[in-house]
This record gives C-alpha cells, sequence and structure tokens, in this order.
C-alpha cells in the first residue's frame, strides 16, 4: 500500500505525528523541532514505535526561522550540530505529499495577552506563520493542516487581524481554504479526547493540483470527511486515568530517578506515573476539595469561595482561581503546556489521594498511549505534553485527509 508522505514542523513531542502514523497511512520524512527535550523524544518514539531506523535523520532540531540553512543542511552548529537539511531528505523520497503543524499558540492565547502588558504584540511567535508558508512554498504539497488555539482569530499584534495576514498569506502560495475560519474551531471531545480542549484546525489544498476543486474538497474535508470520525459518547477522566495504580500520601519523601514524590510509587509500574511533590499544606488542601465533591457538598465549588480559600491559605491573592479537581464523570480540563509549574488546576478526583496529576495522567487525558513512554525531568515532560495535540485527534484527522487522498488524488 502506497504510503502519504509527510513533514510535520513544529513538531514538539509528535502528538500530531503520532496520530498521523497510527492511522497507518503516512510516512513520517522529517520532523522539524528546536527544543532539545522534544526532539529526543520524537527521536526515541519513531525508531522504537514507528520502526524508522534512520530516526535520527529525520528529526531536525534547529531553528526553523534560520529557513534556507533548514532546507540546505547545516554543519558544525554550536547549537544543533550538522544535518543535511530537508531538501536532501525529501530529494530521496521525489516530493511532499502532506505538511502538518502548528506554530506555538502562546502568542496568540487569549490567556496570554492577558497576563502580558503588552498583549503579546512584541512577541516574535506571532509571525512564526511565515516560516511554515516558506516550507508550503518550497515543497509545494498537495495539502497541509495547520494547527492553533482559536484565539488566533482575534489576535491583532500589529492592528490588523493576524487571521486575515495568514489567510492572504496561504492564498498567496497557492492554497485554497475555507472561506469562514470559525467554522475550522474543533471541539476535541466530539473525537474521543477525555478533554475540554478546542483548536482551529486549518485545512488547505494546492490550487494548483486540485483546480476548480479546490474549493469543494476544503469544504468536504469540514463537512462530510473528518465528521466521520466523531464519537457518540464524550469520554470521561474516569475512562482515561480511572484503572491507573492508586498512589496514597506517605510521610517521607522519596526519591526516582531523581524525581522527588510524597507519594508512593505505582504498583504494578507504570512508565510517567509519579506523583509530584506535594507539601503538607497542599495535601491537606487535595483532600479538603475533593472530598468536598464526594460528599456532595459542594461548598468549595464556586470560583470566589476558591479565590478566597487560596488567599487564605497562601497570604497571595489571584484574579482566576487556582484549584480545580477534575470530575470523574467529565472530560477534564485544558491540560495546558504551563502544568509544569504546578497542578493546582489538575487536582485528582480520589481524596483518598490528596494530589495532583502525574505525567502518566496527563498525556492519557492528551490520549498518548502508555507505550509512548517520555524522557527528561518533569518540567520538560508536562510542558510537551500540554504542548501537543492530541494523538486521537491527530489519527482521526489523518483518516479525513486519507479519505480526500484515495478520493481526489490516487
Amino acid at each position: 500500500m502506497k504510503r502519504i508522505k509527510s513533514i510535520d514542523l513544529f513538531a514538539g513531542c509528535g502528538g500530531l505525528m503520532d496520530g498521523f502514523e497510527q492511522s497507518g497511512h503516512f510516512d513520517t520524512v522529517a520532523a522539524v523541532e528546536w527544543e532539545k527535550a522534544p526532539c529526543r523524544n520524537l527521536e526515541i518514539r519513531l525508531r522504537d514505535k514507528w520502526k524508522y531506523n534512520d530516526a535520527d535523520r529525520r528529526v531536525l532540531r534547529f531553528d526553523i526561522q534560520r529557513t534556507d540553512e533548514l532546507f540546505q543542511g547545516w554543519n558544525d552548529d554550536s547549537e544543533y550540530g550538522s544535518s543535511i537539511g530537508l531538501d536532501e531528505l525529501i530529494k530521496e523520497v521525489k516530493g511532499i505529499d502532506v505538511i502538518i503543524g502548528g506554530p506555538p499558540c502562546q502568542a496568540y492565547s487569549i490567556a496570554g495577552r492577558v497576563r502580558d502588558e503588552n498583549g503579546m504584540k512584541d512577541d516574535y511567535r506571532n509571525f512564526l506563520f511565515e516560516s511554515y508558508i516558506k516550507v508550503l512554498k518550497r515543497y509545494k504539497p498537495k495539502m497541509f493542516i495547520f494547527e492553533n488555539v482559536p484565539g488566533i482569530l482575534s489576535a491583532k499584534p500589529t492592528g490588523k487581524p493576524i487571521i486575515e495576514v495568514i489567510r492572504q498569506s496561504f492564498n498567496e502560495a497557492g492554497y485554497s481554504l475555507l472561506s469562514d475560519l470559525t467554522k475550522a474551531i474543533i471541539d476535541f471531545t466530539d473525537y474521543g479526547v477525555p478533554q475540554n480542549r478546542k483548536r482551529i484546525i486549518i485545512f488547505g489544498v494546492n490550487t494548483e493540483y486540485f483546480g476548480e476543486k479546490s474549493e469543494e474538497i476544503v469544504d468536504l474535508f469540514y463537512n462530510k470527511y473528518l465528521p466521520e470520525y466523531k464519537v457518540r459518547d464524550k469520554k470521561t477522566v474516569y475512562e482515561a486515568i480511572g484503572d491507573l495504580p492508586k498512589l496514597y500520601p506517605e510521610k517521607e519523601t522519596l526519591k526516582v530517578n531523581g524525581v522527588r514524590t510524597r507519594h508512593s510509587l505505582p504498583i504494578p509500574k507504570v512508565e510517567n506515573h509519579i506523583a509530584r511533590w506535594q507539601s503538607d499544606r497542599d495535601i491537606g488542601i487535595f483532600k479538603l476539595l475533593a472530598e468536598d465533591i464526594e460528599s456532595g457538598k459542594n461548598q468549595y465549588t464556586s470560583i470566589e469561595v476558591l479565590k478566597k480559600l487560596y488567599t487564605e491559605v497562601t497570604g497571595k491573592e489571584s484574579n482566576v482561581h487556582k484549584y480545580h479537581v477534575i470530575r470523574w464523570n467529565e472530560p477534564s480540563n485544558l491540560i495546558p503546556a504551563h502544568l509544569y509549574k504546578d497542578g493546582l488546576r489538575h487536582i485528582h478526583p480520589d481524596s483518598k489521594q490528596q494530589r495532583t496529576i502525574t505525567v502518566r495522567e496527563a498525556a492519557r487525558l492528551q490520549t498518548f498511549s502508555d507505550d509512548y513512554i517520555f524522557y527528561g525531568s518533569n518540567m520538560e515532560l508536562y510542558k510537551m505534553i500540554g504542548n501537543a495535540v492530541p494523538p486521537l485527534f491527530a489519527k482521526c484527522c489523518a483518516k479525513a485527509v486519507n479519505d480526500i487522498y484515495k478520493t481526489y488524488v490516487d
């Protein structure tokens, strides 16, 4: 069976790529990412799970803004080493069919703009999409998938809506997009992801290749092909993590592979399932809040009460409520990249465990399978998992792209 050739830009630890691989229809020719820890995990995943013996060549750790070097290769760079570059990799496979990926979303995120004193207008990440489009122009794939946060629709770093700049850039590169991009916002819970996560998924097709059918194909992606993979019932937290070994608080601090914890270790062993270290104060708060929900009293579920509790126990004030217990019978709240800073908004629902969620639980809520073992510090792992596209949605997306490919290309 002929495989569709793809490259992944801003790949992170490979959530989007992993879903495309799981679909069984795609070959990952290259994955571009600049951070060291995600690249290490990408390489291991491509080699061990997807059996690419040359994974070290396919994962290009490099700054995508240095686009000419990315294309042509680089040697003995003090930070990024050496690589033959994208041109050579793509020449070996005689062209690319699909480009996937999405620039970092922090500059477009509404929460990020609220926190930044200048509304993220000075953030260089506002314009990383330009590097994506340079790659698109050079290799002219038949289709692309561009993922980002819904906040991109309202971001105006230069005073003009950035989404209009992006749309114009894609059009000038020769690609047709959905006319109303508000309809490109996808609720991932519709595709079996046990987490309230919405993202804009921009699907585009090469107008030179598809001609007058281009707009029709784009519309069909959103209205026919992708919706075919929706699930009937939304998946809950319990379905995602309820079977994992329970981790109970201990009196002494333990240390496992450099990770400190105040909780018991999982039996049987489950990789990446170690509770982050918690103070006595936090353990007591987690117990209080989870018991409040279990008992049905619900005295600590309103935002104002939670903000007041935070001030009482810490002496600090916060504009947002810092505490949130995830609910067994619902999808989780969003798993964010800043989960690495603390887990106070992702408190485990079992009052006896008195902790925040582990790396493995975050990974499961993001739909990474247990055979994806993550390597690095806890901080690195929470961050890369929170930044990822859930592989389960990516698999649905890949199947929809493949359906279009079979219908209009093969």
